[in-house]
């Protein structure tokens, strides 16, 4: 049975570097983006200032100075406003300087690069209808690029640069539209299995809690009696014992050392009866009773090894804040037998074995039906 304190409720980055650097990307992609648009224009700023393009170097640097603004809103959580910057920055970017440069460089491959950014943060920062705003905007990206491709094929540039320079615009503008669209895929992909992994981790947890009890991670009621059914279907297997067990006088342990002390007894038997109690299957059944499926056993091999288990307990005392708190328990056990067509029918015959041994003494193993 899988502990249930091992499954987490949110998923956890990967442990690979490559997991660790994703993980970190997809948390900060915002942040990242701002970055790296800054960093383009900063290089383009050196490329147009070197060239002679004066007036696309102080359009870049002002560029620069709003991606610079943009990662302060990003630090604040102001997204909206740096979304619609990037957005308007690269689409004003692009239509300046086909003016400046011409088609031939290929700045307006820059309306390409900021497809996946608004499509990849368009879908987390709008909800509902909202959604439809990032199909406008990418029609009007499209209309954008067409019209800048129909209205300057034939036009002459204001500056005439160098086959080099055209040469290298065109790269890294191409670069930039095809990293651009490997890295937000790369992300998407990424935190799609990351928010799957969570759900699944979930589903686990709340598959856990259906059939195991929080404090003490045995089998509860839901978990155990499906469990037992199965067991009296199989006609080869299904030699078994139950055992019902009740710990003696535990309101008195609550009464006296408070109910924190009492969900430690709970655990602790709890430990020594999984360690005893090695391939049972153990419930929780209600309160401090709980039940052992002894799966393979005959009654007396049951009742030699129920009896070891109450000595056990009898001889380990809890401890808790230097306090030991001394604990028995009671033991009803009934082996399988055909008559028996429910698994609650079996229980019930431990389970009223279990009452005759408190109402005689306490501290023992009753098999055997009362004379």
């Amino acid at each position: 049975m899988e502990d249930s304190s091992e499954l987490n409720k949110t998923a956890k980055a990967e442990t690979t570097m490559l997991g660790k650097i994703m993980f970190y990307l997809v948390r900060n992609a915002f942040s990242f983006t701002v970055g790296v648009m800054c960093l383009v224009h900063a290089v383009l700023l050196v490329i147009f200032l070197t060239s002679g393009v004066y007036p696309l170097a102080l359009y870049n640097a002002f560029s620069v100075v709003i991606y610079i603004l943009c990662f302060f809103l990003c630090r604040f959580g102001r997204i909206l406003p740096v979304y619609a910057s990037v957005i308007l920055e690269v689409t004003f970017y692009s239509v300046i300087s086909t003016y400046y440069i011409g088609l031939r460089c290929g700045t307006y491959c820059f309306l390409f690069s900021i497809i996946p950014i608004i499509i990849y943060f368009g879908s987390t920062l709008f909800k509902g209808s909202q959604r439809w705003s990032v199909i406008l905007m990418l029609f009007l990206n499209f209309v954008t690029f067409a019209i800048l491709y129909i209205s300057f094929a034939n036009v002459t540039p204001v500056y005439d640069v160098s086959p080099v320079l055209k040469i290298v615009l065109v790269i890294f503008s191409s670069f930039a539209m095809v990293f651009a669209t490997m890295f937000y895929n790369a992300i998407y992909i990424y935190s799609s299995e990351h928010e799957l992994n969570i759900l699944e981790q979930e589903n686990k947890q709340l598959s856990a809690d259906a059939r195991e009890d929080s404090l003490t991670s045995l089998l509860n009621r839901r978990g155990f009696l499906p469990m037992a059914k199965s067991l009296m279907r199989d006609k080869k297997t299904r030699r078994f014992c139950i055992a019902f067990c009740d710990l003696d006088d535990f309101k008195r342990i609550n009464d006296n050392y408070g109910h924190d002390a009492g969900d430690e007894v709970l655990r602790h038997i709890t430990k020594m009866i999984k360690k005893e109690m090695q391939g049972c299957d153990i419930c929780r059944w209600g309160g401090e009773e709980i039940v052992i499926l002894m799966r393979g056993y005959n009654l007396t091999d049951a009742r030699d090894k129920a009896e070891h288990l109450r000595k056990s307990i009898e001889s380990e005392p809890t401890v808790f804040f230097n306090k030991r708190i001394p604990v028995t328990i009671t033991i009803g056990l009934v082996e399988y037998k055909d008559t028996f067509n429910e698994p609650e029918d079996i229980i019930k015959v431990a389970d009223e074995r279990m009452y005759y041994g408190k109402r005689h003494g306490k501290n023992v193993v009753i098999s055997e039906d009362p004379a």
